[in-house]
């Protein structure tokens, strides 16, 4: 009797585990069938549409080579207005991210606010900022302040995400041993949280900072202004050597941002 009794319950267990594994076979699979049908739909199986792939794109390249620096002191405004596009918008997405983002996180004890602030950052982030730029053009007019608008208005819903995430991932235990001796709430949040947050908040802004240099360019072309209008303007007039140039521009300037990133990095959160 005993030794039945200890044979079942270790034959449920290797069945369970044995179910879970299938399961997650199961699943490997269905994945498996779900990415080969995209790429299906998406036409990347059809060998012949590569045929001219890279012939068309070297015949680009030489025609792109060496870049034309000669228009370089009209490009000052554009750049200026990109870089001021990419700062407003990312400084006004952190500023209303952080308090929707901390509603947002579970376990914050308000349900009713969780889940009404999920809702506003999945709809800021499920338009993309292009469609944002199309609205603020039509609503302020053409330049840089519907491009920051824009930009604002969409990562509010990622960082707003991404914040959530980070604080729901807080190690509650040096709180719990802070309240434990009486401190307050503000303390704790002072004390143990923000010191846990902080540096990946950081990082995730920055990197959004990056990103945003590269969604400003792309605003230029509904006319948001900046260094995106002269690139698709280059690209319009067939100048693809100071289309290049343009290029390496925003190549430097995002490099740069890295590097400033890094050092912030380096000085403030280590």
């Amino acid at each position: 009797m005993s030794f039945a009794a200890d044979r079942d319950p270790m034959a449920s267990v290797l069945a369970d585990g044995s179910r879970r594994a299938l399961r997650g076979y199961a699943g490997f699979i269905a994945a498996g069938f779900a990415i080969a049908a995209a790429f299906a739909y998406a036409d990347a199986f059809n060998l012949a549409r590569y045929r001219d792939a890279l012939p068309t794109i070297l015949v680009l390249l030489g025609d792109s080579l060496p870049p034309d620096f000669s228009r370089w002191q009209s490009w000052g405004r554009p750049l200026a207005e990109t870089l001021a596009m990419s700062i407003c918008g990312t400084v006004l997405a952190a500023a209303a991210a952080a308090p929707l983002g901390a509603l947002a996180a579970s376990g914050t004890g308000f349900p009713v606010a969780s889940h009404a602030a999920r809702l506003v950052l999945n709809t800021l982030r499920s338009i993309p900022d292009l469609v944002w730029g199309i609205m603020f053009v039509a609503a302020v007019g053409f330049g840089p302040l519907p491009g920051l608008l824009a930009l604002a208005c969409h990562s509010t819903g990622m960082l707003g995400k991404f914040y959530a995430e980070i604080i729901e991932h807080v190690d509650a235990a040096p709180g719990e041993a802070l309240r434990s001796h009486g401190v307050s709430r503000l303390a704790v949040l002072r004390f143990s949280v923000l010191p846990q947050i902080l540096p990946r908040v950081v990082d995730v802004t920055l990197y959004r900072w990056e990103h945003n240099i590269r969604a400003a360019t792309v605003l230029g072309v509904i006319g948001a202004g900046g260094i995106g209008l002269e690139l698709i303007t280059a690209f319009h007039l067939f100048a693809y050597r100071e289309a290049m140039a343009l290029i390496f521009l925003l190549l430097a300037l995002v490099t740069a941002i890295n590097m400033l990133g890094a050092w912030l990095r380096s000085r403030f959160l280590q």
